[in-house]
């Protein structure tokens, strides 16, 4: 039977749940690219996971695969799939373990862990279904397109927004014609009482209350690098001078690295990212220039030792949180930082999540929240050592060239040679001709 002549919101109406308007759309539409941005608790996990079933059912054959941000939410998402079909009496299935279900006829539906190289070992996909999608990895939907290029499979993604970052939002608001969009705000939802909402508005604040509840990609209250965004340059770079970089190691978590030039006005173009997770350090090196001078994280001394041995100049880097933010925020402001625009993908979907606490008795107000700063970790290394010396005289007169009218500060008073306090006197370099 072909899934487009299948009416299966019908069959969600046998299992006694009344179908919304837009989880009709969903389960017969038959669109190729579907985003579905909906409110938490909406029901979109029923309808996807539905979708999933019937088109196993109905499509011999068919490869599903379920994808979300961990591998406990594509758990949940297969669990109510296997749940759909324990009350449809089609015949017992094939084979079932905790993570992949075969049909007598052929179709497979499978969960997986939010892995890249676990990705990459399917092909033929019939349809893809991304729960959670605006928390999953850019790297990680770049590795599954590719899957749906011969079978010309379909993909949906579903979530509520996080951020004005990833690829969710960015195929939300950019991706034009290519795909189907459905919003469904808490508003439309009969099952969610407006009393509730009210209470949520109160107790998240408006921000978070319009991310959760209103479908809005909210820029996120308190992030530390709110004007990154004006780094942007079109390519590419022309410039000359240093070539230094940034690293922050990780392994489950991802492997960090940004690099270009160090000009001689003391402007940093950035125009390379590497970012990758669960593999070895001899892995990450193959995408590493060995001309360009690192700046490491601090705590890997052995990953930066062994740089060292395969030839790479790997150096500590400055790890002051606060100091680092200070000076990564004084070159944004200062336009001492360019980035090329489409070179870090990564760095700008961390800036877009990266923020100070706003819980209740946070002590550490001027740290940030310890997650999505692995890139930006790799940029504070870079930028806090390399304005090591002379950090605050050389913003100084960046910020006096950007404003030529503010006040010229008075010459320092020459000292006369003869003063105790002078180091040139009493330096060891006084001695050197005499011997």
């Amino acid at each position: 039977m072909n899934y487009t002549q299948f009416a299966a919101a019908s069959v969600m109406s046998k299992f006694g749940l009344e179908p919304d308007s837009w989880q009709v759309e969903v389960l017969d539409g038959g669109h190729r690219q579907l985003l579905l941005n909906c409110c938490r608790q909406a029901g979109k996990s029923t309808a996807v996971a539905l979708l999933g079933l019937i088109q196993g059912l109905t499509q011999p054959h068919s490869l599903i695969l379920l994808l979300s941000r961990s591998h406990r939410q594509s758990m949940e998402l297969y669990r109510i799939v296997t749940g759909f079909l324990g009350r449809i009496k089609v015949g017992e299935p094939i084979r079932q373990s905790m993570q992949e279900l075969e049909l007598e006829n052929g179709s497979r539906i499978v969960t997986l862990p939010c892995r890249e190289e676990t990705i990459r070992g399917y092909s033929g996909v019939n349809l893809l279904i991304i729960d959670e999608a605006a928390r999953v990895p850019d790297d990680l939907y770049r590795a599954a397109r590719p899957m749906l290029a011969v079978s010309q499979g379909r993909m949906v993604c579903l979530s509520t927004p996080y951020g004005k970052q990833g690829f969710f939002w960015d195929a939300w608001a950019r991706g034009g014609d290519d795909w189907q969009r459905i919003e469904v705000p808490a508003q439309q939802i009969p099952r969610i009482a407006p009393a509730f909402l009210e209470s949520e508005r109160r107790a998240l604040g408006e921000t978070w209350f319009r991310q959760e509840y209103c479908c809005s990609f909210e820029a996120l209250e308190g992030l530390v690098y709110p004007d990154l965004g004006k780094c942007m340059a079109p390519g590419p770079f022309t410039a000359t001078g240093r070539k230094v970089g940034g690293i922050d190691f990780g392994f489950k978590n991802p492997f960090a690295a940004l690099w270009g030039i160090l000009d001689k006005e003391d402007v940093l173009w950035i125009d390379h990212e590497y970012y990758s997770r669960e593999k070895p350090l001899s892995v990450h090196a193959l995408h590493l220039p060995r001309e360009v001078t690192w700046y490491v994280d601090p705590s890997g001394a052995n990953e930066r030792a062994e740089l060292r041995i395969a030839d790479f100049t790997a150096l500590k880097g400055d790890n002051d949180i606060r100091t680092g933010i200070a000076k990564i925020t004084a070159r944004i402001e200062t336009g001492r930082l360019k980035i090329r625009e489409g070179a870090c993908p990564n760095l700008l979907a961390e800036a877009g999540l990266y923020r100070y606490s706003n819980e209740p008795g946070e002590t550490k107000a001027e740290i940030p929240v310890d997650e999505h700063n692995h890139a930006l970790a790799a940029l504070r290394y870079l930028i806090a050592s390399v304005d090591a010396n002379n950090f605050l005289r050389r913003t100084l007169q960046a910020l006096r060239q950007a404003s030529p009218d503010s006040p010229t500060p008075p010459k320092r008073k020459e000292k006369p040679w003869l003063r105790l306090d002078n180091p040139a006197l009493w330096g060891p370099s006084i001695f050197i001709d005499s011997f």
